[in-house]
């Protein structure tokens, strides 16, 4: 439908141009007369289209600008002004057409991803490979995806895949996925064929969230669209009311048909749709999906956020730390029964469990009768055993209590720590023990956040006080509300809305409802798509918090443009009706200054869609950012193995002891000191440059120092201990120079991963703040 109008907007575009050029060329012949009635036809097919145009909005019960483009032609029909009539309709034409090409040009991005949508899937039944409709997907069902398909529903990996994932994130990278991650329904599969399991049907699959999310974009109506509409009745009654005062000082109609011709067709309505949509656009354009433009307007008012933790300020990628099983199972048996079950699930935490099964070459066997419960656990049947994992209280529900358990939980309280518990048959199997880190950007992302001027950032979570203060306390300058209920995060979401306009940012697959209960709901990573498609208003797809301060600048530049659109066009107007009134703009001269005015605002309300200059600072290559990140993932090692054999040391004999700071100090040598002092050399230098100013890198440089003097010491004291081994002295002097390795050490790598993570999305930041 709408192909069909722009084409027939296009036509009358050709119409008019057609017509008032023949008409010049037959007038500049001396053919006056039939010049008039070419100029006349001319204006007639577009005469037609604004009275149906009209008519359709009064059958809606509101008022269009359309009115006073009506009005102007037939007055000029009727005063005997073919040529002002051909000009206006060729006006209100190019206006028209001008509109359609910036409505899709702003839409651009968001139409791109509905052309992504998977058709079929491939399912194995009946021994052979099937082609099947997506409705008839199941969870749990294995499925086949070839070279150059669409992922059709959310699953788990079965093996490697090489992934293009820029349909929804914008980035066009290709993702090499292991066995047992979570791989999104809409990314393209750019290497071999691979086999998965269905976590999701494909209704609540990412994709599928998605689209209804676009869908609901293109269809609402922002609310500085709807005021402009209420606008336009007020201006309506001026326009007319000028133009009769004119007419009626002067006695001469040529006053009130150049009134009217000014004041028609009004930027008020054009600029601030395409305004909107070109922030909705652009936000697209960086991985980013906007519900509508009402959201996108709300966004930019809001000045309070409360974030989840898991999956928001955290990675929501937890690794396992260690599994302690029951007295009557085994640790492998656990994670197996664990893992198969998690299969089933996309949430974050099933998925570390089935990586790390993968990861430790456990086959995995097909999980049936699949029950999730969100925010608990999930049930189902693994060949043939009845599995429950999930938290504490879930997986007690079904089994029969265990004594053992409680010494890991009040361990688990005193460490911070999180747990995944294992019932199988009846029985508290064991729990794997999870660590979840704080995201790279996160710090940066909340700084910034402050910058843009938030004056409360809150974590809400439901997670036991120790973890969420935890966080907080590392985090610092966040309000903590920790083991909070469902109804309870729902209330103070409403007690902070009566102050502010609040954001509520999560994974969108546990916290619909606190979604819903803020003025916005911002889901966080591609994932939350499909759960969040009701409740969210914002959908993350880039699984990066500081992508939320794009959003928030993107919003704020948006809403800023269209109303400085609505007001330049609506001033620009009104000046030109009070010259025209007191007979100093003829109406010929008037139809061209207002179609001046009509393009000058539309192309302003495009620059929503341009990021705007960039700023002078530099930025990592992406390659050269994954290098860096990967020398700091090889040495990871290093900092466990200083904390693991400082806590350890005055447990072992003095033998022992000595070989294992042996093999300590070969490694911190040839290892790690050849890194520092390659980064100290080469690589900061580059990274000052890129800064800029006289020695941007010297606190991190001295950093090094502090690094290379604790080596060096660590070194020394070991070529100085007896064959023997340390005694009780010397034991305690490396467990100080360990220890304090391992604190400034595991601070540096952090410090340094947050800069080259800033220094690889600089660029874009600073564009988008421009």
């Amino acid at each position: 439908m709408l192909r069909s109008l722009r084409s027939v907007n296009f036509a009358l575009l050709l119409v008019a141009a057609c017509s008032l050029a023949t008409g010049l060329v037959l007038d500049g012949l001396g053919h006056g007369a039939p010049a008039r009635v070419v100029w006349a036809a001319g204006a007639l097919p577009v005469t037609i289209a604004l009275g149906i145009s009209v008519v359709r909005t009064l059958l809606r019960r509101s008022a269009g600008i359309d009115v006073l483009a009506l009005l102007a032609i037939a007055f000029a029909l009727v005063l005997g002004e073919q040529l002002t009539a051909a000009v206006i309709a060729l006006m209100l034409a190019s206006g028209r057409a001008l509109e359609d090409y910036a409505a899709a040009r702003a839409q651009r991005e968001m139409t791109a991803l509905l052309r992504h949508a998977p058709r079929v899937a491939i399912r194995f039944e009946g021994a052979e490979w099937r082609p099947v409709g997506l409705d008839s997907v199941r969870r749990g069902d294995r499925l086949l995806v070839r070279h150059g398909e669409v992922v059709p529903v959310d699953a788990a990996l079965l093996g490697a895949a090489d992934l293009d994932e820029s349909a929804l994130t914008g980035e066009s990278v290709v993702r090499k996925r292991k066995a047992g991650e979570t791989v999104l329904s809409g990314v393209l599969n750019v290497g071999p064929a691979f086999e998965m399991i269905a976590a999701e049907t494909a209704e609540n699959s990412t994709f599928s969230g998605i689209v209804r999310m676009v869908q609901a974009a293109q269809a609402e109506r922002s609310p500085t669209a709807r005021m402009a509409d209420r606008y336009a009745v007020w201006f309506i009654l001026l326009t007319l009311v000028v133009a009769g005062t004119g007419w009626l000082v002067a006695g001469d109609a040529a006053r009130a048909l150049a009134v009217l011709v000014v004041a028609t067709p009004c930027p008020l309505i054009l600029a601030v749709p395409v305004a909107i949509v070109s922030g909705m656009s652009s936000c697209a354009r960086r991985g980013i999906l906007v519900k509508g433009g009402g959201a996108l307007e709300r966004l930019a008012q809001a000045d309070v956020l409360f974030f989840d933790k898991t999956g928001t300020l955290t990675g929501g990628q937890p690794r396992i730390v260690s599994i302690v099983p029951s007295p009557d199972d085994s640790a492998e048996q656990v994670l197996r029964m664990a893992a198969a079950l998690a299969q089933a699930s996309n949430h974050v935490v099933a998925e570390a469990v089935v990586v790390a099964a993968r990861e430790r070459e456990i086959a995995l066997p097909v999980p049936a009768d699949v029950e999730e419960s969100p925010g608990a656990g999930v049930a189902g049947t693994v060949d043939g055993h009845v599995v429950r994992i999930g938290g504490f209280d879930y997986v007690a529900q079904g089994t029969s209590a265990s004594g053992w358990a409680q010494p890991v939980l009040k361990r688990m309280a005193f460490e911070g720590a999180a747990g995944v518990f294992v019932g199988i048959d009846g029985a508290m199997a064991g729990v794997i023990q999870l660590l979840d880190g704080i995201r790279t950007e996160t710090p940066r992302a909340l700084r910034l956040l402050r910058r843009e001027g938030f004056r409360r950032l809150v974590m809400l979570t439901g997670d036991r006080r120790d973890i969420a203060e935890t966080v907080g306390s590392i985090l610092g300058g966040l309000e903590v509300l920790a083991e909070q209920t469902p109804a309870a995060k729902l209330s103070a979401i409403e007690g902070a809305r009566r102050g502010g306009t609040v954001v509520m940012v999560g994974d969108g697959v546990n916290d619909a409802p606190a979604l819903a209960a803020a003025d916005i709901g911002v889901a966080m990573g591609a994932r939350g798509a499909a759960a969040s498609a009701e409740a969210a208003d914002v959908v993350l797809l880039v699984d990066r918090l500081d992508k939320l301060v794009d959003a928030i600048r993107i919003a704020r530049r948006s809403r800023r443009i269209a109303v400085q659109s609505m007001t330049i066009g609506m001033s620009l107007s009104m000046i030109a009706m009070a010259v025209a009134a007191i007979g100093l703009l003829p109406p010929l001269s008037g139809a061209i200054l207002q179609e001046v005015i009509d393009v000058a605002v539309i192309l302003n309300a495009l620059r929503a869609l341009r990021t705007g200059p960039l700023a002078t600072l530099g930025r990592l290559s992406p390659a050269d950012a994954q290098r860096l990140r990967s020398e700091h993932t090889d040495l990871g090692d290093i900092p466990d193995r200083l904390r693991a054999l400082a806590d350890g040391l005055p447990t072992l004999e003095r033998g022992e002891a000595l070989v294992a700071m042996r093999d300590l100090d070969q490694a911190l040598t040839t290892r790690l000191l050849p890194h520092e002092q390659r980064d100290d050399a080469d690589v900061y230098p580059q990274i000052g440059e890129l800064i800029g100013g006289e020695d941007p890198m010297a606190a991190m440089s001295s950093t090094h120092r502090e690094i290379f003097r604790l080596i060096r010491l660590v070194d020394r004291t070991v070529a100085d201990l007896p064959p023997e081994g340390p005694d009780a002295t010397a034991i305690a002097e490396l467990q100080r120079l360990l220890y304090g390795l391992d604190a400034i050490l595991r601070l540096h790598i952090a410090q340094e991963d947050e800069l080259f993570h800033a220094l690889g999305t600089a660029t874009e930041a600073r564009a988008v703040m421009a």
